[in-house]
């Protein structure tokens, strides 16, 4: 439930804390007073797509934040499997977006991504608005719905998965359907390959980098001996000169004769003799590097044939040896796969009858539990319309078989009547924006014990409508409300009547700017924006007066409801 929203520099909305309850909660306020930018603030902290010209004009940032308790254990269990805590069963969401742009979302004040939120938020809370109106006239969603309502999440991802199983065999098979003239002209090609890269004999993926090095040698060897030479004659010496190693014996012996004496230099000494001896080494090794080192000037010509051979090899095939490889390796499972094709196909096609038989099944399965559910939840729909003053509503469903496809092989579309007499048709072609909407309240109504959505919003579902239908759009809200917490924003009275909470939007200019506040109505506040709505601005006597017998009436009314249903 929620039971707190934090607004910081949204649109109008300089700072708002707006406290919650549980059961039926209303926003009214006058036209522009900014009831859309709390749906709009909503979306935010929820995970919606955004931007920063939300941010209050002046402003560098703009907060918005929910506090959810009495979490359910899905939503608990959700939390753990994303790798947050709950804070003794609440949630805190908060997002901010900033002038530059940029959002940054935190949960429980951890941080989380929008997707996260979206993840989360689609356990927590539904919003329905004029979009959910808009998208009740599409027939491609009224499959959604009755599998919503019939629980076939399950049954359509097993048909899925099987059909998903028989499309990748038909692409396996397609894919081995070519003619003989590309068979053969496929074969060419990839024995050539094969064979090319073969007759490289390439092993080693570590050749290139070391025919490189070698080259690298063999160009500079001359500059290679020079500084090697000089090196060995600096540590051995000549017939004129001392070597290093010559002087730094003189070094060691006189250290280490002053060592017999003088306790302090006998680690140096230690030290020195091992210097010595590695300067022995280095004066060894560069000997033996120089006795040993000589190149035939053909190896260089055949290292430089080598990598000329290995470029071009990369230029067809790959960019490295081991890219060369990989090439030659799926060049051969792709021959043996042409070469032995007769017979794959033939496997194939066993595989897909039997694959096309299961999926099948599967879509015949779905399609009669689908029919079973949609006759159910018409007669649920038609139940709610009755008592939303809509009783000569009848729905129908036209149903329509096609070929197997990614979700079954139903095409239904809900038709209606909405008077006596008439044929069923579309919803688009007859119902009305008040027939729209309360159709949709009462399919949310049917869909809610389905989903187990803790928070139901309801943007404006009463546009359209007035009077005695306006008054059961009240009533019926105040029944969900029953079960889970109603938030619906309305401009008629007889909505806001039946209201546990009653919130008012209102905008005011201070100093040139405007501010949008949000307070929580008593009741002799409730009456008068009661009577407000009714009447108007000239709020009168006998307005309030009205707008006391509608809040009684519809209190009466509810109350009366909560007794029968106890």
């Amino acid at each position: 439930m929620l039971t707190q929203l934090y607004i910081e520099n949204v649109a109008v909305i300089q700072k708002a804390a707006i406290q919650l309850t549980p059961g039926f909660n209303v926003f009214t306020g006058e036209t522009g007073a900014g009831k859309t930018i709390l749906i709009s603030a909503i979306d935010a902290v929820l995970g919606e797509r955004t931007s920063r010209e939300i941010i209050r004009t002046g402003e560098e940032r703009a907060v918005v934040s929910a506090l959810f308790e009495d979490l359910s254990p899905v939503v608990m269990d959700k939390l753990s499997q994303l790798g947050y805590s709950d804070d003794e069963g609440a949630l805190l969401i908060t997002r901010e977006i900033t002038a530059a742009g940029k959002t940054a979302c935190k949960i429980n004040g951890q941080p989380a991504t929008t997707s996260v939120l979206r993840e989360i938020a689609s356990l927590l809370i539904h919003i329905h608005g004029q979009r959910d109106s808009q998208q009740l006239l599409l027939p491609e969603r009224h499959i959604e719905l009755v599998d919503a309502f019939g629980e076939l999440a399950g049954d359509l991802g097993k048909y899925a998965e099987a059909y998903r199983r028989m499309r990748d065999i038909q692409a396996e098979l397609d894919a081995l359907n070519m003619d003989d003239a590309q068979k053969a002209q496929r074969i060419d090609m990839l024995t050539f390959q094969i064979g090319e890269i073969e007759a490289a004999k390439l092993e080693d993926e570590d050749e290139e980098d070391n025919l490189t090095a070698r080259r690298k040698v063999i160009r500079n060897s001359e500059k290679i001996v020079e500084g090697l030479s000089a090196a060995y004659g600096a540590l051995s010496g000549s017939e004129e000169a001392e070597g290093i190693n010559g002087l730094f014996d003189g070094l060691v012996d006189g250290v280490s004769g002053a060592a017999g004496y003088i306790e302090q230099f006998a680690p140096m000494s230690a030290r020195l003799q091992e210097m010595g001896y590695e300067l022995a080494d280095f004066a060894g090794e560069i000997r033996a590097y120089l006795d040993e080192f000589e190149f035939d000037p053909q190896e260089q010509s055949d290292i430089e044939y080598r990598l000329d051979a290995i470029y071009k090899l990369k230029r067809k095939y790959g960019d490295s040896i081991g890219g060369i490889l990989a090439f030659c390796e799926d060049a051969r499972q792709e021959l043996e796969t042409i070469t032995t094709s007769d017979r794959r196909a033939e496997e194939l096609r066993e595989q897909l009858q039997a694959a096309t038989e299961n999926a099948g099944k599967l879509a015949d399965k779905l399609s009669a539990k689908r029919r079973k559910a949609a006759k159910t939840f018409m007669a649920r729909v038609e139940e709610e319309l009755t008592f939303l003053d809509m009783p000569s509503v009848k729905l129908s469903l036209d149903h329509k078989q096609r070929p197997l496809s990614q979700g079954g092989i139903d095409d239904v579309e809900f038709l209606i009547v909405t008077n006596v007499g008439e044929l069923p048709k579309p919803l688009s072609k007859i119902a009305s924006g008040g027939e729209i909407a309360r159709i949709m309240l009462a399919i949310k109504n049917v869909l809610a014990d389905r989903d187990g959505i803790s928070t139901l919003i309801f943007d404006e579902v009463d546009t359209g409508v007035s009077g005695r239908a306006a008054q059961k759009i009240g009533r019926k809200l105040r029944q969900v409300s029953d079960a889970r917490q109603v938030i619906a924003v309305t401009h008629l009275a007889q909505v806001a009547a039946f209201a546990d909470s009653h919130l008012l939007i209102r905008k005011e200019v201070e100093k040139g700017r405007t501010f949008t506040k949000v307070s929580s109505l008593d009741h002799d506040a409730k009456i008068e924006e009661l009577a407000r709505i009714q009447s108007g601005d000239m709020v009168t006597e006998l307005a309030l007066q009205n707008a006391e017998e509608l809040w009684k009436y519809s209190q009466n009314i509810a109350e009366k409801n909560a007794q029968d249903k106890g």
